[in-house]
């Protein structure tokens, strides 16, 4: 989760700097800190339309990065791997170098989608009993909190992969922004501080983390200024020697002796696990480059990252279930009703299929084929509700209306993570969601580098749901867990980019970028009246989620007298997207009111 309002003041120092960088090519002086001006702090809004290109997060600041980078003639790819790195400092609980995530890029040169697969990875030594002791799984709390959570991170080698595939700045010149602010600081805000007070008990049993995030002992106040020079460090140290020494060097050794040897205060009775991350797990660490998930739906062509995350393959199967029915002529009530169920069979179907293609034989072709979806979309009937956990189907030999094998519950998965998307006055567009996991990783910060590490392999399944049923999501040694995140972009007719989006919010980010796509394409809502829409979150599981505009209406008891039954979640995903006009111009948007609201910025407005 991440903060959603504009902060830091010396916006002005980081841009005369950055104007320095990229137009003479080396690294600008170090400007001297001064005290943040609040006049200077970027102006939040929403939503934004203009020409030049557009960036959408869920931080002004780190929106203003990508903007100026755009505008310095950076392109889509330069410009997300900077404001990438801003978020890991004012958002440093939800993303940062410490994680990993998926990036989407549509080159409109040759106008083909591309993905880079940066999840994070299990150490070589990790077996399917990996949070399991005497044959028991652990408290998931206690994996969370552990060196023994915490994967080889994929971010730092995301952004050198994309940058040298596609980029036309070096990674050192990007990260000047986001070193001056971690340098500088950013003001504090009572979201920043909400998070801080949630992680606080854990933070005060590792002393790195004491440090950073509770200066002087205490939670830091809404007003004050935050400032990370640890990780002004590591970024400059990165900046001069390249990802490398994340993976091979002086950070890789910082990052294997905290995971091994997590520092606790003395006197603290949490349980705390080591990991067994080695410097060979690091060195060995490489991104992967994936065919995208594809679909066509309405005419359009919908892309999304394919296993090691169920993102593409979940919200394509989805789609496909609905092609066959009319959304736009549905009554608000039919509509959810039939959202509703083709997310609860999409969702049996991810938990039996999909995992690390490494290690498991996932069905891509046959989950996205339009003959398996049929042949689950006549599960759903206009008067009565599946129930859950409903039974998978089998994609390889589809039956009408069949399920194969026993049923098994959806396994919980953290609902941190942000996601920003890009496009810029070429028509580049990327679609990049990043995590650490849970709100705030591990817990455990990198003495003497400023970041947090994740939690990633929590997202593994402790243990089989069911011992009779094959999980495809167990840890494995080297293996990437399954993922939810759904960075997606869509085509039109002529391959030209007319949509692209994504959210955090663990599972519920693959319903939160189905239901904002059906806002847009099925149900006409512009996008940021699709992202703010009120929503709905159907896992294969007994109840589904409604956030309280949904709880509170009428349609709530519309759809009970059908039989569903529903739990109230005060929030559901934080979307960013872009959207191309007819005329050229780019719409940004981000959420209006969740989690604070996003950031949406254009190069040169121009509204309706």
């Amino acid at each position: 989760m991440g903060r959603r309002v504009a902060r830091h003041a010396p916006l002005t120092v980081v841009f005369t700097a950055l104007l320095a960088v990229l137009t003479a090519g080396a690294a600008a002086p170090p400007t001297p800190p001064r005290a943040p001006d609040p006049v200077a702090a970027p102006v939040k809004e929403p939503v934004a339309t203009g020409y030049g290109g557009a960036v959408a997060s869920v931080d002004a600041d780190a929106s203003a990065v990508g903007i100026e980078v755009l505008r310095r003639g950076g392109n889509a790819v330069d410009a997300a791997v900077a404001t990438a790195a801003a978020l890991g400092v004012t958002e440093p609980y939800s993303a940062g170098i410490g994680g990993g995530g998926y990036f989407v890029y549509y080159d409109a040169g040759k106008r083909r989608v591309h993905t880079i697969d940066g999840r994070e990875t299990a150490p070589r030594s990790a077996g399917a009993a990996l949070f399991q002791e005497n044959g028991k799984p652990i408290p998931f709390a206690e994996g969370v909190t552990s060196g023994l959570g915490v994967g080889t991170p994929g971010t730092p080698a995301t952004w050198e992969a994309a940058l040298a595939a596609w980029g036309s700045r070096p990674l050192a010149q990007l990260l000047k922004p986001a070193e001056r602010l971690a340098r500088n600081g950013f003001t504090v805000d009572e979201t920043f501080r909400s998070q801080t007070r949630a992680n606080e008990a854990r933070f005060r049993d590792f002393p790195a983390s004491a440090e950073l995030f509770l200066p002087g002992g205490r939670l830091p106040e809404p007003g004050s200024v935050f400032r990370n020079p640890d990780l002004a460090r590591t970024y400059a140290e990165i900046g001069r020697k390249g990802t490398r020494v994340m993976y091979r060097g002086g950070v890789a050794r910082d990052i294997v002796g905290t995971v091994r040897a997590p520092e606790v205060r003395e006197g603290a009775t949490r349980v705390v696990r080591p990991g067994d991350l080695t410097l060979r797990d690091l060195a060995t660490y490489e991104t992967v480059r994936r065919q995208p998930t594809r679909v066509a739906y309405r005419g359009l062509d919908v892309y999304g990252m394919a296993p090691s995350s169920s993102g593409g393959t979940s919200v394509g199967e989805a789609l496909n279930i609905l092609e066959r029915t009319d959304l736009a002529g549905l009554s608000e009530a039919k509509y959810l009703h039939r959202f509703i169920e083709a997310s609860r069979i999409t969702f049996a179907d991810r938990g039996r299929w999909v995992g690390d293609p490494a290690f498991e034989d996932v069905p891509v072709r046959e989950l996205l084929s339009q003959r398996y979806a049929d042949s689950r979309a006549c599960l759903i009937r206009d008067d009565s509700v599946l129930t859950s956990p409903l039974p998978p189907g089998d994609p390889r030999s589809p039956r009408p209306c069949g399920s194969e094998g026993r049923a098994v519950p959806t396994t919980y998965e953290g609902e941190s993570t942000t996601h920003l998307t890009v496009a810029d006055r070429w028509g580049n567009v990327v679609a990049y969601t990043l995590t650490i996991e849970s709100t705030g990783g591990s817990g455990i910060t990198v003495p003497g580098r400023g970041f947090l590490l994740n939690n990633e392999l929590t997202d593994f399944s402790f243990a089989p749901a069911d011992p009779a049923v094959h999980d495809p999501n167990l840890p494995g040694p080297g293996k990437r867990p399954r993922s939810s995140m759904s960075p997606t972009i869509v085509l039109d007719d002529r391959s030209r980019p007319v949509l692209a989006l994504g959210s955090p919010g663990g599972a519920t980010i693959i319903t939160t970028v189905l239901q904002t796509l059906n806002g847009v394409v099925d149900r006409g809502l512009p996008l940021a009246d699709a992202i703010a829409a009120p929503r709905a979150s159907q896992r294969n599981q007994t109840t589904t989620e409604l956030e309280p505009e949904l709880w509170n209406s009428p349609l709530r008891a519309e759809l009970e007298a059908l039989g569903h039954a529903f739990r109230q979640n005060p929030e559901i995903g934080a979307a960013t997207g872009v959207q191309r006009l007819p005329d050229g111009r780019w719409v940004a948007a981000a959420e209006k009111a969740r989690r604070g609201g996003g950031s949406a910025m254009v190069v040169r407005p121009a509204g309706p």
